[in-house]
């Protein structure tokens, strides 16, 4: 049982499957619950962060937030894969730290277009909606093949940002499709979205195998962090998407 989302692999749930011993088991819904408590903390400092960086006096707090937010939330999100049974503490530690850092990066994108916020919440509910009605409906199926050829997909991508990454210390520029408002950097975009809504129903699936297979209650809080990972990639990515459409128009 392998998901393509590294937060969810076979190892952790197997750890946590010889580890049992409250006699009290993970379940759908104390996932579902989890989640729409990560979401809340979430929500809670992205609109403090939000609302702070429309006051241009505030500037060194919102570097802050971005700077406290992107690190401190890595960070929790290694500690949290490492060590699952952590993750009623870390989890919502790392939907806080990442409420921080989406806040302020997505008023950054708001003042250059306005609207763009509202519009990339929505789709990423949207696509959300849409891959778990195409999982519950059996249209889209996870199987071996598909994990697969997502698994693919993922590993050449992280290989492709590495690079670009490492290739910056020595400055050389990424290539221009990567944040280029032109129909290659669109189509680049739409690809990684692609690739992020796929994940979903690969993480609906493995919750549901899990939750079926009687894991540890702590479980449900770990596999709420890693449907949130996820939800959060997808909303930068279609963020970014926008603002390359908009920057066409």
């Amino acid at each position: 049982m392998e998901s393509s989302n590294p937060t969810l692999n076979g190892g952790i749930f197997a750890k946590a499957r010889a580890s049992i011993a409250s006699g009290q088991t993970m379940t759908v819904q104390g996932t579902v619950n989890k989640t729409f408590i990560l979401f809340a903390v979430l929500l809670l400092t992205a609109g403090w962060s939000w609302s702070n960086a429309f006051n241009p006096a505030k500037a060194p707090i919102i570097t802050g937030s971005l700077f406290i937010g992107s690190v401190a939330g890595f960070i929790l999100c290694i500690a949290t894969c490492f060590k699952p049974n952590w993750s009623p503490v870390t989890a919502p530690l790392y939907a806080a730290c990442q409420g921080l850092f989406l806040g302020a990066v997505s008023m950054f994108f708001e003042r250059s277009y306005p609207g763009i916020v509202v519009q990339a919440v929505g789709l990423t509910f949207a696509v959300l909606f849409a891959m778990l009605v195409a999982y519950r409906t059996g249209w889209i199926q996870a199987t071996e093949g598909f994990r697969r050829g997502l698994m693919i997909a993922m590993v050449a991508l992280m290989l492709f940002y590495g690079i670009v990454w490492i290739a910056s210390f020595f400055g050389i520029q990424p290539p221009s499709f990567i944040n280029g408002g032109g129909i290659v950097g669109i189509g680049f975009s739409l690809f990684v979205v692609g690739i992020a809504a796929l994940n979903l129903i690969l993480d609906f699936d493995f919750i549901e195998r899990a939750s079926q297979e009687g894991l540890e209650k702590y479980m449900e809080w770990y596999s709420a962090f890693a449907l949130m990972v996820t939800l959060i990639w997808l909303y930068f990515e279609i963020l970014r998407l926008l603002s390359k459409i908009n920057r066409r128009d």
